[in-house]
């Protein structure tokens, strides 16, 4: 049975993008900071007849991401698809910043979060998709990593790194016939069941936006995709 490890699975679009590909025959390994929250999600996958199971780990403590993707490769036996999307922080050291308030001090944690938590889960699992000759990876930011969001000036740089490095590594695996499709999903609408009927802001529940993953899983077309209304 083939897995898939979701970094920064929380109860949104993780658990829409988990029961996608869940219902498809997949495994699900969940990886994310709270025990508590994993325990739940998983039950809640497994009352679903999905396998489950979650694995702790903060994406800013290096060491522990690849201890976890490590534990998801051991106890599933391989990690066919991995995804990344960290969950969204908006306080403390990860709070929005305008780009007019922007600094190396308030930038670095964005880095941190979003390119270094990245290339290590990636480094975690691509040996063993390289020497299978096949797997899926897909990061997932938000749409300002693609085009201008002053507000968020701080997270667009880290979310724009990623990018910039997911894509040049996926051009580097594919022109090298890896077999091994590394794709860049960038959000750009709001991710919500519920919005309110006066919100101005487009939005898109997450089950609708989890089967687009599945479509660059499967038919591996294109390397970005911007999801917008």
């Amino acid at each position: 049975m083939p897995t898939i490890a979701i970094v920064g699975a929380g109860p949104g679009l993780g658990m829409a993008i988990a029961r996608t590909f869940g219902r498809e025959g997949f495994s699900v390994a969940l990886v994310s900071r709270n025990r508590d929250k994993l325990d739940k999600l998983a039950a809640d996958l497994e009352a679903e007849g999905i396998t489950a199971t979650g694995f702790t780990a903060d994406v800013t403590d290096r060491p522990s991401l690849t201890a976890a993707l490590t534990a998801a490769t051991e106890h599933f036996g391989s990690i066919d698809v991995l995804e990344y999307s960290p969950a969204d922080a908006s306080a403390g050291p990860l709070a929005p910043v305008d780009i007019r308030q922007t600094t190396p001090e308030n930038v670095q944690p964005q880095i941190e979060y979003y390119l270094y938590g990245g290339m290590t889960a990636v480094e975690a699992v691509l040996p063993a998709m390289l020497d299978a000759g096949s797997g899926t990876i897909i990061v997932t930011t938000g749409a300002g990593s693609v085009r201008p969001v002053p507000m968020f000036g701080n997270v667009t740089a880290g979310g724009a790194a990623l990018r910039n490095w997911a894509l040049n590594l996926g051009s580097a695996l594919t022109s090298d016939a890896t077999g091994v499709h590394l794709a860049h999903v960038a959000i750009g609408v709001w991710v919500t069941d519920d919005a309110p009927a006066d919100n101005h802001v487009p939005s898109m529940s997450p089950s609708e936006i989890a089967p687009l993953y599945w479509d660059l899983h499967t038919t591996r077309a294109v390397h970005e995709l911007v999801v917008e209304r």
